[in-house]
């Protein structure tokens, strides 16, 4: 996917295993124009113990597009299996939503559903021991003629490795314009939606904020002067939110750094705005989903639309850049729904607003029960697919609310009526384009007019960059 985004997972992950005694090497496929030649080269001339794939994203998360990734990664774990007998054990967040299913499907060894840091050690310790698997959290395996299944690995205490440096951060800055970093796990809201609770736990686990600003400092060492939040909201405690960016101003983290967050609309006061302004905040994506309160209330969020009015007037009194994620198409959207998000989004003036058309469904969550009680999936009017047969909630499947007609992207295109603010759905599988040649959509995958902005200086979080290249 391009532009390139670091793999943080190897990263922690490879740290934490050689803070553990063991010998590791990261063979980063991205960065290479010829991934099949690079895994040969390697294991020419390496023979492993234990092969581990990181596996964040299942598909693009996308809808009309809807591209899916795992038939891809199944052929590299078999051109792989070509050239090792290293059992092989795969993870990511995007892994660990399907966690036996993707295992089954790509034939590998083992799989870890949630934090791999501890879980990676455990097994490779019980592959030279005992090989006692039920004991290592997390893990997938077969045993006994069946796929096995342990539970989650979600540690109490969060602690993860600072170095940053099993992963070449500087050259993904350079061709992503950003890196990453998590300031905790686990998300504990109730959007019927987010496969977040599902593969990073229930429970929000928190990093001490001296160790993420010990982090922030490696990486600011390595010449990465711009970050994204990887958290799922990051004032989800506000009190952690708020110890991080004290701990940043205490080190003046702001003097040498820019950040970019996700963050809930509430809870967001004058005090917190100001404290992440001054650590190096300069812009916010919200989570809005809507500004009609049937919808909200559908969609499972705690608070009004007057709440992301406050919000916006929050980041314009702290000089914070704004993002509204706007998510149209749900259970209940109709038309006068829609308008009335559009328009109450349009008076209260972010800097930009995603009119993500569509639902993605995942297994476990409230919305896959939504569907179930509509009756047959198959014949369903609100369900979107680019497969056949039955559905199957492993593919990329959507929901877009049947009484927004037979088309959708064109009537949501027709309310927004051209304001640069907003990222408009699009009507076919290839971006569209104004009459300038720019993507007036914001998917993120294989996004070639970031790609060359990013090339030539441009950093910062992908609706940001869009949002000044469609300014200019």
């Amino acid at each position: 996917m391009l532009p390139p985004i670091g793999p943080i997972a190897l990263d922690y992950i490879a740290a934490s295993a050689k803070e553990s005694g063991i010998d590791v090497e990261v063979l980063d496929l991205c960065l290479t124009d010829d991934p099949s030649k690079m895994l040969r080269e390697h294991f020419a001339t390496f023979t492993p113990q234990l092969v581990g794939l990181t596996f964040r994203n299942t598909e693009d998360c996308f809808w009309p597009s809807a591209r899916w990734f795992v038939p891809d990664f199944a052929q590299t774990i078999r051109d792989i299996r070509s050239l090792t007998d290293a059992p092989i054990v795969i993870g990511g967040v995007g892994f660990s939503i399907f966690a036996r299913r993707i295992v089954e499907y790509t034939g590998a060894d083992f799989g870890i559903r949630g934090d791999g840091e501890r879980a990676i050690v455990s097994l490779f310790n019980e592959l030279q021991q005992s090989k006692r698997f039920e004991r290592v959290d997390g893990l997938v395996w077969r045993g006994n003629g069946k796929t096995n299944c342990n539970q989650p690995s979600w540690p109490a205490k969060l602690s993860l490795p600072t170095t940053r440096d099993q992963i070449d951060n500087l050259t993904y800055f350079k061709k992503g314009g950003q890196c990453g970093l998590e300031t905790k796990r686990g998300c504990n809201r109730l959007c019927i939606y987010c496969a977040d609770p599902l593969t990073k736990g229930p429970v929000i686990r928190l990093r001490e904020s001296s160790e993420v600003a010990d982090e922030v400092q490696s990486l600011i060492a390595q010449g990465v002067d711009v970050l994204h939040l990887c958290d799922s909201e990051f004032n989800i405690p506000r009190e952690h939110a708020y110890a991080v960016c004290e701990e940043f101003n205490r080190r003046s983290i702001g003097e040498s750094l820019s950040w970019y967050t996700y963050m809930a609309v509430v809870p967001f006061d004058a005090e917190l705005a100001k404290v992440m302004s001054k650590a190096g905040c300069i812009g916010i994506n919200f989570t809005g989903d809507s500004a009609s309160s049937s919808m909200l209330k559908t969609y499972g969020q705690p608070y009004l639309k007057e709440d992301i009015a406050s919000a916006v007037h929050l980041c314009r009194k702290n000089g914070i850049r704004i993002m509204i994620d706007l998510l149209l198409g749900g259970p209940g959207e109709t038309p006068e729904t829609v308008s009335q998000t559009i328009n109450y989004i349009k008076q209260i003036n972010p800097d930009c607003a995603g009119s993500s058309l569509g639902i993605r469904i995942y297994p476990g969550t409230k919305m896959a029960e939504m569907m179930a009680n509509e009756g047959s999936p198959e014949t369903n009017p609100n369900i979107r697919r680019k497969y056949s047969g039955p559905v199957d909630l492993f593919r990329p499947t959507f929901y877009i609310s049947q009484a927004l007609g037979s088309q959708p992207a064109r009537l949501i295109k027709d309310l927004i009526a051209g304001d640069k603010r907003f990222f408009e759905p699009v009507e076919q599988i290839e971006p569209e384009a104004n009459e300038s040649g720019q993507s007036t959509d914001h998917n993120y995958n294989d996004n070639m007019e970031l790609v060359e902005a990013i090339k030539k200086g441009q950093r910062g979080a992908y609706w940001d960059i869009l949002h000044k290249l469609r300014a200019n």
